[in-house]
């Protein structure tokens, strides 16, 4: 069962352009949002942060293709000699006045995220048939989606009729200073090498296309630098925390080791 909590510590969070601002803006108008990105672009953290800043409290749902409306909304569950209504993390977030986190929207079937729109527009409302109620959402309640474009495809991607009611913020890697700051506060590693995980992070994202998928997230190069904070060599670190976690493909973790090793030290 999800449950509401709040963000009790401030989240360490480098803005990437004005998405604080624009976020901030679409709170106080509720407006729903949406967030794009790479997988490990930050989007969770940015969330964390927001809900932090607005002192807000989040439900956070990753979607999947199994997910139902039911899931969301919640369902009569045996107890003892009678039924108990629980409510799904969507209505418990809209009944509670907090922020619902829809994690990799699109993974979610098409009749499954339908549920979503009576919420996203002026009625801010959630029909909840199975019970019989017609829920009117807290005033304080927001609805986040996110997704990774680089995944889409005709059969999984949001309805345009979904999309046009969020406002769209776009969140990709770090621009190399950025990320190697990033780097250096949440592995622990000095500039230096957070400065040489920067390129490797660049030299696996050359790769996108030419046999990988997708590049070293931050996420990724920020492990790698806790493994190198723990002792282990730049060469074992982006071993593991990156070559061997963007291909299968024994030629292409080859290669990239090799580009690797011949940064400079």
């Amino acid at each position: 069962m999800s449950e509401f909590y709040f963000v009790e510590s401030e989240p360490f969070y480098s803005p990437q352009g004005n998405e604080i601002e624009v976020f901030e803006s679409a709170w106080h108008s509720r407006i729903p949002v949406m967030l794009k990105g790479p997988t490990g672009s930050g989007k969770t953290r940015f969330i964390e942060y927001m809900c932090w800043r607005l002192k807000l409290p989040l439900v956070t749902v990753s979607c999947h293709e199994d997910m139902t409306g039911t899931d969301l909304l919640g369902r009569f569950l045996l107890e003892q000699d009678r039924t108990k209504w629980i409510d799904g993390p969507l209505t418990m977030a809209a009944r509670s006045g907090s922020v619902c986190y829809l994690d990799e929207i699109v993974e979610a079937r098409q009749d499954t995220t339908v549920v979503i729109h009576s919420l996203t527009d002026d009625r801010r409302l959630l029909s909840i048939e199975k019970k019989g109620e017609l829920l009117r959402a807290h005033e304080n309640f927001f609805l986040v989606v996110s997704y990774n474009p680089g995944y889409q495809s005709i059969l999984k991607d949001l309805k345009e009729s979904t999309k046009q009611r969020f406002l769209g913020i776009d969140l990709n890697y770090p621009k190399p200073e950025l990320e190697l700051s990033v780097i250096a506060h949440e592995s622990g590693v000095n500039n230096r090498v957070a400065e040489t995980l920067v390129k490797v992070g660049e030299l696996s994202r050359n790769l996108v296309g030419k046999g990988v998928k997708e590049g070293a997230s931050t996420r990724c190069l920020i492990a790698a630098g806790k493994m190198i904070s723990r002792g282990f060599s730049l060469d074992q670190a982006c071993q593991t925390a990156v070559a061997n976690v963007i291909s299968d493909d024994l030629e292409i973790r080859s290669g990239l080791m090799h580009a690797i090793r011949a940064l400079p030290q």
